[in-house]
């Protein structure tokens, strides 16, 4: 069946709470392959897994119009989480309704998923082996390089005057220095941001998303421009999708705390990636400082190398970035078993961190999707997400810092005086093949086309045979 002989959607007088979606013609096959493709492709950061969705659903299968897909994606730059997991999870329901979203955003997940629980246990139960810890050596070196990127990235789209360059700066001062949490400088910078910008628009909004004004939908796309709406924004509708999201995001953790107790590994693993879930506006990268610093000096679950690995993982396998979640929730309860195996309760603790953490993902998607327009053209959001997209370069060049630390030198002492803390790495303890992998991988990524995954899989490999060689 064409495209032009799908179901119409109903205009925005005709919707009902039971809407026939467009993509109900669309075969089991067809529908398979496409997110199929999508999920085992979706390497490369944000960046390429959007440009692959892309590809696959716009331009080849013609499925969603430019103007639609640039307009989901805009809106999934304005929620925390995962945009690329977001944008396949909102593409999936505008074909197929709830279950479409379901499964294009859980399908997205499933692959790295899988990769990283195979990379966890091996690194768990081997990680003591010569080639294993090289191997995990050369990723987290190659790690530095790929975080200063981010800086680098992420600055060139929001840091365009003096005063969110001040942003930028004070969120650095106060995560590397003060060690304010995260979520307070989250907090602070959006609240600039809404006040500053009713004051200085033109200062304040600077991240409007990807640009659509000159997108054109053709006439054989199956959702095109044409198609407004698909359901309706009601107040019963918006709170019968939230208390289900609600029981289905804290029903599990409240089940754990009964038969485990509050106190159980577990329920901190799920209360804290909770929390973490609702912050990471910016991207992956700007949530990594929250986690690494609670996950390491708080609940004590990895060591500061551990860390990074783990970041190496999620940067070598498909998938969302903060996948990296998985990593630190296998570990935590890997090394605080109880009365199960190791291995068991590392399992459990990684499901039980990937559930939290992409359960508000589909919910912020099916809860807002229909008010995607209003969203959008609101200044006051616009501003507030700028304000807090500078203050995240910040808080990421506070990560990189951090990582090249912790990687590149064998003893790093920390000294708080006056209530600032500050790290004293012992310059003889600095590892030279980190340094010549961490300068080489970050040539390779500003001067040449290579592939992050490429970079960071050759470092590995870099690191695994100067263990055995050696």
């Amino acid at each position: 069946m064409s495209p032009k002989e799908q179901p119409r959607l109903h205009t925005k007088s005709e919707v009902a709470d039971d809407v026939r979606f467009p993509g109900e013609g669309i075969s089991r096959s067809d529908w398979w392959s496409a997110w199929g493709t999508v999920a085992a492709n979706s390497f490369g950061g944000p960046a390429g897994q959007i440009a692959v969705m892309h590809d696959e659903i716009v331009v080849r299968r013609r499925w969603i119009g430019e103007q639609r897909f640039l307009h989901a994606l805009n809106y999934c730059m304005l929620l925390p989480g995962p945009e690329a997991q977001q944008l396949a999870t909102y593409l999936g329901w505008l074909l197929k309704g709830p279950r479409g979203g379901l499964f294009a955003g859980a399908l997205f997940i499933l692959p790295g998923f899988v990769s990283i629980m195979a990379l966890s246990i091996l690194f768990a139960a081997y990680g003591d082996v010569s080639w294993v810890s090289g191997m995990f050596f050369g990723i987290s070196a190659a790690v530095i390089a790929v975080v200063a990127n981010a800086v680098k990235r992420i600055g060139g789209r929001v840091i365009k005057n003096k005063i969110m360059f001040a942003v930028s700066a004070a969120a650095f001062i106060g995560i590397f220095f003060l060690e304010l949490p995260f979520p307070l400088i989250v907090a602070i910078a959006g609240v600039i941001g809404l006040v500053g910008g009713r004051a200085r628009p033109d200062i304040f909004n600077i991240v409007t998303g990807h640009d659509d004004s000159t997108a054109v939908d053709g006439d054989d796309v199956l959702v095109g421009d044409q198609h407004i709406s698909l359901g309706k924004p009601t107040f019963r509708r918006f709170a019968r999708i939230l208390s289900s999201g609600a029981v289905l995001w804290a029903g599990p953790v409240l089940l754990l705390a009964f038969f485990v107790g509050g106190d159980s590994v577990y329920v901190d693993v799920a209360k804290f990636f909770s929390s973490a879930a609702v912050l990471t506006f910016g991207g992956a990268y700007s949530v990594l400082a929250y986690i690494s610093q609670e996950s390491v000096t708080t609940y004590g679950w990895l060591e500061p190398g551990e860390m990074i690995s783990g970041l190496g993982m999620a940067e070598t396998t498909p998938g969302p970035l903060i996948q990296v979640v998985q990593v630190v929730g296998f570990m935590g309860p890997y090394r605080a078993p109880g009365s199960l195996s190791p291995l068991q309760a590392g399992v459990g603790g990684a499901v039980v961190a990937t559930w939290v953490t992409f359960v508000p993902s589909f919910l912020w998607i099916f809860l807002g999707a229909p008010f995607i327009e209003h969203l959008r053209g609101r200044p006051a959001l616009t501003s507030a997400l700028s304000t807090i997209t500078a203050a995240v370069v910040g808080v990421v060049l506070n990560l990189a810092i951090w990582f090249a630390l912790f990687t590149l030198f064998e003893t790093v002492e920390e000294h708080r005086r006056f209530g600032v803390l500050l790290y004293k790495p012992e310059l003889s303890s600095l590892n030279p093949l980190a340094l010549l992998i961490a300068v080489g991988a970050g040539l390779a990524i500003l001067k040449t086309d290579l592939s992050t995954l490429r970079i960071v899989a050759l470092a590995g490999v870099i690191g695994a045979l100067s263990q055995v060689l050696t």
